[in-house]
């Protein structure tokens, strides 16, 4: 599998990530919860399946020679 997400993007993705899926904890709605995993499960692999799907790619690859 290609990572195909970056640091700050990942970082973004699991902070969002845990504000949703702590909203089940306090009683609001479950799909909150379930996109909340889906977002902290794409930051842990750093990888995205719809980026894939779109072409993106947000990690800086590094230049070697």
């Amino acid at each position: 599998m290609i990572h195909n997400v970056g640091s700050i993007d990942k970082a973004l993705r699991f902070i969002v990530g845990a504000a949703l899926l702590s909203q089940v904890f306090w009683g609001m709605q479950t799909l909150w919860g379930l996109v909340g995993l889906v977002l902290m499960g794409t930051a842990l692999m750093n990888f995205c399946p719809l980026y894939a799907a779109l072409g993106m790619n947000t990690l800086k690859q590094k230049l070697t020679k």
